[in-house]
């Protein structure tokens, strides 16, 4: 059934029977019993056949993709297997925002690349979206909301959001009450507000407060050294402010609040902004890719630590 699956693909791809059959080097008659065989089983028609062109039925604009799905399984199946009996060696390609490798992923290559010494491990930073085919990258941390794609996507940890200042601005300004507050202090804001900034559990109907503020900067590291010089009030992802937040530089404001998104977050049933890693289908290196990835789930824990640091409960939910 997969060698007949194999030439229904082939001769969508070449457009022709007899393209097909050069392909792997055989009869046109061969592939043109496969398709046959496929379509008999299947029940259906799956290429309407004509002496100019060949074309897709309906029914077989519908099982492409499963059967493209079915293959690229197939193979990453035979790749994982044949991995497995030997011991893991080999390129992996890794790319992910410069701050969080430094921070997160960094700390733990080390142990990964002890524990596995035959593996070579080739970093690329970035800090836009990596089109992982046309780079030839293997895994990819993506922080924020996915979009849909064929990619398969491991949920590393959640994405929490910690407002917070330091204790000089604090002692000078006063310490808000209620995200509410933050309209009357300076807030310390990105040039264009993602998906999440300023919003809080309960508050303004779900909808990002209209803060303001005299400095803004598109770098978080910027965001982040200005809330600890005292210059204003931050609302940044807690993977980035926990050990300012844990060694008393930044005080996290409203606890609850990240404690109340931390449970949101975990059972939320749509999408929602988290830390993934993702990957193509199909790649030979996908054994390795899913050991790098189980790694980094085992080193982040559940919840993350960096969550732990600021105040969000220990039982806020499964980072994936």
């Amino acid at each position: 059934m997969l060698d007949n699956i194999q030439a229904f693909l082939d001769v969508h791809k070449a457009g022709t029977f007899s393209a097909a059959a050069k392909l792997h080097n055989v009869a046109v008659s061969s592939v043109s019993r496969q398709v046959d065989a496929l379509e008999q089983s299947l029940g259906v028609a799956l290429f309407q056949r004509s002496s100019r062109r060949l074309l897709l039925t309906d029914a077989g604009e519908q099982f492409l993709p499963r059967a493209q799905l079915i293959v690229s399984e197939m193979v990453d199946a035979k790749a994982a297997l044949l991995d497995a009996q030997a011991e893991p060696r080999g390129l992996l390609s890794v790319t992910a925002t410069s701050v969080f490798w430094r921070m997160h992923i960094a700390p733990t290559v080390a142990s990964f690349m002890r524990q596995y010494p035959l593996i070579e491990l080739d970093l690329q930073l970035s800090d836009h979206w990596v089109d992982l085919a046309a780079q030839r990258a293997d895994v990819a941390i993506r922080i924020g909301t996915l979009p849909d794609s064929d990619l398969l996507a491991t949920r590393l940890a959640p994405m929490l959001r910690v407002a917070c200042a330091s204790p000089a601005y604090i002692r000078e300004h006063g310490r808000p009450a209620r995200p509410e507050d933050l309209l009357h202090h300076r807030c310390l804001c990105l040039p264009t507000a993602p998906t999440g900034l300023w919003t809080f559990p309960g508050v303004n109907q779900g909808k990002p407060l209209a803060v303001q503020g005299r400095f803004r900067s598109g770098d978080v590291d910027s965001l982040l050294d200005a809330a600890a010089a005292g210059l204003g009030v931050a609302h940044l992802a807690s993977w980035l402010v926990y050990q300012k937040v844990a060694s008393g530089e930044l005080v996290n404001l409203f606890p609850d609040s990240v404690t109340a998104t931390a449970a949101a977050v975990a059972t939320a049933k749509g999408q929602t902004p988290a830390i993934h890693a993702v990957r193509l289908q199909g790649r030979s290196h996908s054994a390795k890719a899913q050991l790098f990835i189980q790694h980094l789930k085992q080193a982040f824990g559940t919840p993350p630590y960096w969550d732990r640091a600021v105040g969000a409960a220990p039982n806020a939910g499964p980072a994936a």
